[in-house]
């Protein structure tokens, strides 16, 4: 029942920043060229999402929580650890590219003079989260899929029925 529920926790932690990440991902084209005062000012739309923080933290806990449970079911294993990389991933890129912009521009409440600079990296650095948030979903339905298989059984030459493993 323990990893029902954090396999449970870890697709509905997963979801929602996937749903936040796309949504960063597709403003990208319409945000990417803005004039300056434009930019700013759209960029505002953001304030509060650092309580994102709180997704991403039970994103990241269930996920290594059901990781280490499923560890002895190998194709499970191998697909809910390419999730928990891709988490750990997003965070990798947040800590490097999307925090510093951050910082350096007061979260976004003034531009300094590379502000262009500051923006491609906040913007191409939500991009690849995205497709990292997207692979660590994909992977997690994948990892229940091949999880709840039913198990192939065949019959040797004395009778018995033995698993077959795929």
């Amino acid at each position: 029942m323990a990893l029902k529920i954090f396999r449970f926790l870890s697709l509905f932690f997963t979801a929602l920043a996937l749903g936040a990440a796309l949504a960063h991902l597709l403003e990208l084209p319409n945000k990417i060229n803005l004039a300056r005062d434009d930019y700013l000012t759209v960029q505002q739309i953001y304030r509060g999402w650092a309580l994102l923080g709180i997704v991403v933290a039970g994103a990241l806990i269930s996920t290594l929580t059901s990781t280490i449970m499923v560890r002895k079911m190998p194709r499970t294993f191998i697909l809910s650890l390419i999730a928990l990389l891709s988490i750990v991933g997003t965070q990798i890129i947040f800590w490097i590219f999307t925090y510093p912009a951050n910082q350096a521009t007061t979260n976004w409440t003034f531009l300094p003079e590379n502000w262009e600079v500051l923006r491609r990296q906040w913007e191409y650095s939500h991009a690849a989260s995205a497709g990292l948030n997207l692979i660590a979903m994909v992977t997690l339905i994948l990892s229940l899929l091949v999880s709840n298989r039913p198990i192939e059984r065949r019959e040797n030459a004395m009778g018995q029925v033995h698993p077959i493993h795929s």
